[in-house]
């Protein structure tokens, strides 16, 4: 088996949204993107303090693309065109397929905004090839309870989302994802079979793979290889991945991402006429 070593690393930059600490190792400098993976935002942590004003997120579109929202601490309720509802608790995870067009919130629950608490959530915009932009979009809820579990390693712990036989989620283009822990002085060997992009973005702690240490905060593009073999002096947690490359043109503009600029003026005319529906 040949381990996968870092090419690079990409610290995330600050990017507050209103008071909602916002770091974003994806897209950044020197990283456009690890296709299919295009967007990563990591809100938090923070405590919010009672009677707050919750999450910014209100009503707005997307087309040609999935997110996945990790909740790691707090709640959040999801809202959308589509008729997908649902409030989200920590540990807990929404993959929701965007595809032909939709309109959709998420908010912090009333609960929440009352009572304040710690809020720390991840949301990864995941590309669809071509063939599946205008797939008809879809709404999937998972609990903490739900996410399959597994040892990667002595000290360490794998819950995993989608693309193993046994995760509750199957996506359209055979995603892999994961959120990886390792206990101080711990080590794991992470499973990325040759061909497939690999996402690797340390949630909290340093990992080091190899001779190289990977700092908090931080994505690391990696060779091709059959696995990934790290470790961790003081303990750290990772949003961890992998998938088939897509290979096709990216445009992106601000909520819509397809495949060339006339996609994108029809993407625009379509939710301005009413056709992704309304919240």
């Amino acid at each position: 088996m040949s381990n996968r070593e870092v090419i690079s690393l990409h610290v995330a930059t600050r990017d507050d949204i209103r008071d909602l600490i916002t770091r974003r190792p994806l897209p950044g400098p020197g990283l456009p993107q690890i296709d299919p993976f295009l967007f990563l935002n990591h809100h938090g942590p923070q405590t919010y303090p009672a009677n707050n004003d919750g999450l910014p997120f209100g009503p707005h579109p997307h087309r040609g693309f999935e997110t996945v929202t990790f909740i790691l601490a707090g709640s959040l309720a999801h809202h959308d065109s589509g008729s997908g509802a649902s409030v989200v608790e920590a540990g807990g995870v929404q993959w929701m397929t965007a595809g032909s067009g939709l309109v959709h919130a998420e908010l912090s629950p009333e609960r929440f905004r009352r009572s304040g608490g710690a809020l720390e959530i991840l949301q990864l915009w995941i590309n669809l090839p071509a063939r599946l932009k205008m797939t008809d979009p879809a709404y999937v809820p998972l609990a903490a309870a739900e996410m399959s579990k597994s040892e990667p390693g002595c000290g360490a712990s794998m819950l995993t989302v989608s693309g193993t036989d046994d995760a509750p989620f199957r996506s359209l283009t055979d995603v892999m994802l994961a959120i990886v822990s390792i206990e101080p002085g711990s080590r794991a060997v992470l499973p990325a079979p040759p061909g497939r992009n690999v996402l690797f973005y340390t949630i909290d702690g340093e990992a080091d793979i190899g001779k190289e240490t990977v700092p908090e905060h931080t994505a690391a593009r990696l060779t091709d290889g059959d696995q990934v073999e790290c470790s961790s002096a003081g303990g750290c947690r990772i949003l961890f991945g992998h998938a088939e490359p897509i290979g096709e043109p990216v445009v992106a503009h601000g909520p819509f991402v397809m495949n060339t600029e006339a996609e994108i003026a029809q993407a625009i005319h379509d939710y301005q006429a009413g056709r992704f529906g309304g919240l």
